[in-house]
């Protein structure tokens, strides 16, 4: 174990001895002890921000037309809300709410496999599943990303009642800014299993600088376009399409 890795392992062990649940606190006392231990990040972490918003605003002018035509479709074609909001956790663990186009029925996490999805699920409108294999879903993120709620890259925004389950290992992960892609989305996505992605965002975390971000953009580009890692993999599709075919 090499000296900062030793370092991060005390701070985690004597921020858990009171308590799993991590006060505001408590994420500014890792956040701190991060920044401390990688010299020279909080420059590039400021060119992070830039390249942010000067992307995403190049993007939401480019994309403006695609986005008119996706609401309208999905407006046309499917009764419900044009966007899907939910509150997801960023950065330290810092709440916000996260845009998506509809691509289910309206109401579809309350239906079979609630929050889960598969290829094939019935529960995935046609225009949905179009969206879903181009990723198309994910461009009003754009628009979380000028907020400041995400960046283009970095481990995808949590889902809140997913954070108790993690250990204070897998938490370190949130001390980057959530992001449109992920490290773990261009080795693999939602081929790999969920304690994989974690490891893979924990590596990112670990290991990140401003040109991993440039890689992993490029990177990006041809995965969207082969379509990988779009929908988890269950050893139970079956059954779980089975009784949605009987829901919906």
């Amino acid at each position: 174990m090499n000296k900062e890795s030793f370092s991060n392992t005390v701070v985690l062990d004597r921020i858990q001895k009171s308590t799993d649940i991590w006060t505001e606190e408590k994420w500014q006392e890792f956040s701190s002890h991060f920044l401390e231990e990688h010299q020279g990040i909080k420059i590039q972490l400021l060119c992070k921000r830039l390249l942010d918003i000067t992307l995403a605003t190049i993007a939401i002018l480019l994309f403006l037309p695609v986005l008119l035509v996706i609401a309208l479709a999905i407006k046309l074609t499917s009764p419900g809300p044009i966007l899907f909001c939910q509150e997801r956790l960023g950065r330290l663990g810092k709440p916000f709410v996260i845009y998506k186009f509809r691509t289910m029925v309206d109401g579809a996490i309350h239906i079979g496999a609630g929050l889960d999805t598969f290829k094939g699920d019935p529960r995935i409108t046609p225009i949905g599943k179009f969206l879903r294999e181009y990723h198309l879903d994910e461009l009003p993120q754009l628009f979380n990303i000028l907020r400041g709620d995400m960046s283009l890259v970095g481990p995808r925004p949590l889902l809140v009642s997913t954070l108790e389950t993690y250990t204070n290992e897998q938490k370190r992960r949130l001390l980057m800014p959530s992001g449109l892609t992920a490290w773990e989305a261009v080795n693999g996505g939602l081929d790999n299993t969920l304690d994989e992605r974690i490891k893979l965002d924990v590596w990112y975390v670990d290991h990140w600088n401003f040109w991993l971000d440039i890689v992993i953009i490029l990177r990006t580009i041809p995965v969207v376009l082969r379509k990988e890692g779009v929908y988890q993999k269950h050893s139970n599709l079956f059954v779980a399409t089975q009784k949605l075919n009987q829901e919906i």
